[in-house]
C-alpha cells in the first residue's frame, strides 16, 4: 500500500503587513478577500505631520549648506589676511635692517632703530594672530560642500525624513489576498504594529503528518496525489520535498512528559513538506491555507526509474 493520510493541510507564505511609520489612516484603499498585485496601494497614511518634519530639516540642511558656504568665504578673506600679513613683515624685517645698519653707522638716532623695531614686532604679532584667525576658521568650515561634517548630517537628517515619508503609502510587497482586515480610515497606528495579513499567492506546499511507520519508505522526490476536501473531485499532483527532523510533540509549546507509571506508546507522526507541482484549472477553485488535504505517495516511483 502506499503511505496516505488525510492529517495535511494546504499552507502558503502568510506575510503580517505593518507600518514602519505611525500616525492616522488616511485612507484604506483595500477590503476583505482581495486581491492584490504587488506595489497596490493597501492604506495611506495621513502624512501632514511628516512633511513639517521634512520641511524643518530640509530649512535646517540649507542652513548648513549656507553657514558652510560662509565659513568658506571667510576663509578666503583671511587667508588675504593672513598673506597681506606676512608681506607686511617682510617689509618691516627689511626696514629694520636698514635702519640697524645705518645706526650702527650712526647715521640715524636711537629713536629711529626703535621705532623700526616696534614696527617689525606688531607685524609679527599682526601675522600671528591672521594666521591663528585662519586655522581657527578652518577647523569650523571643515570639509568644503557635502563634505562637511555639519552639512552630512543634516543631509542624513533630511533623506530619514524623506524615507518616513515615502513610508506612509504603504503597499503590497507581493501579490496575494487579503486577509483579517480590520483597518479603518482615522485609526491610529503605531511603526511595526500589525494590522492585516496577505496570504501570497505564490508558493503553495502541503504540510503532512504522517506516522512514524510510514517514514522508511517516504523519500524526497516521489510523486503524491493530494485530494482537496473543499473541492471534491478534485486531486492535485505533488512530490515530496523533505522529511522533518522531529516529531510534531518535539516542537509543541508543552512537550509531553511521559514520566508517570500509567505511560501508554503512542504513535508518534512526523511532518513532511510536499510542493505542489499542479493547480487547479478553473479558476473558481481557490486555493486556501488551512485547508484540509488527503495525500498519498507512490513510494515505488523512483525505485522504478532506476
Amino acid at each position: 500500500m502506499h503511505p496516505s493520510t488525510d492529517d495535511a493541510y494546504l499552507e502558503a507564505n502568510v506575510l503580517t503587513i505593518a507600518p514602519q511609520v505611525g500616525g492616522a489612516i488616511e485612507t484604506v484603499a483595500v477590503s476583505e478577500n482581495q486581491h492584490v498585485a504587488a506595489g497596490d496601494l493597501l492604506f495611506q497614511i495621513d502624512t501632514a505631520d511628516l512633511r513639517a518634519s521634512l520641511d524643518a530639516a530640509q530649512a535646517r540642511y540649507d542652513d548648513a549648506v549656507q553657514q558652510t558656504g560662509a565659513a568658506i568665504t571667510d576663509l578666503s578673506s583671511l587667508e588675504a589676511q593672513v598673506t597681506s600679513a606676512r608681506a607686511a613683515l617682510t617689509d618691516a624685517e627689511d626696514a629694520f635692517e636698514r635702519t640697524d645698519k645705518l645706526f650702527s653707522l650712526g647715521d640715524v638716532a636711537q629713536a629711529a632703530l626703535d621705532q623700526a623695531t616696534a614696527a617689525r614686532d606688531q607685524a609679527r604679532a599682526a601675522l600671528d594672530t591672521a594666521q591663528s584667525e585662519l586655522a581657527a576658521a578652518r577647523e569650523r568650515a571643515g570639509r568644503p560642500g557635502d563634505d562637511n561634517p555639519a552639512v552630512r548630517a543634516a543631509r542624513a537628517e533630511l533623506t530619514l525624513a524623506e524615507i518616513a515619508l515615502d513610508r506612509t503609502r504603504v503597499t503590497a510587497p507581493v501579490s496575494g489576498w487579503v486577509a483579517n482586515l480590520d483597518l479603518r480610515p482615522g485609526a491610529l497606528v503605531s511603526p511595526d504594529m500589525p494590522v492585516f495579513s496577505l496570504v501570497e499567492d505564490g508558493d503553495w506546499w502541503v504540510d503532512a503528518n504522517f506516522k512514524e511507520t510510514d517514514l522508511a519508505r517516504l523519500r524526497p522526490g516521489q510523486p503524491v496525489d493530494i485530494a482537496v476536501d473543499m473541492y471534491p473531485g478534485l486531486t492535485l499532483s505533488g512530490s515530496v520535498k523533505s522529511l522533518g527532523a522531529g516529531s510534531g510533540a518535539v516542537f509543541s509549546l508543552l512537550p509531553p512528559q511521559n514520566a508517570s507509571g500509567n505511560w501508554v506508546k503512542v504513535t508518534q507522526r512526523f511532518p513532511v513538506r510536499i510542493s505542489l507541482d499542479s493547480r487547479p484549472d478553473d479558476a473558481a477553485m481557490q486555493l486556501r491555507v488551512g485547508a484540509s488535504t488527503r495525500v498519498t505517495v507512490d513510494t515505488f516511483a523512483l525505485d522504478t526509474d532506476k
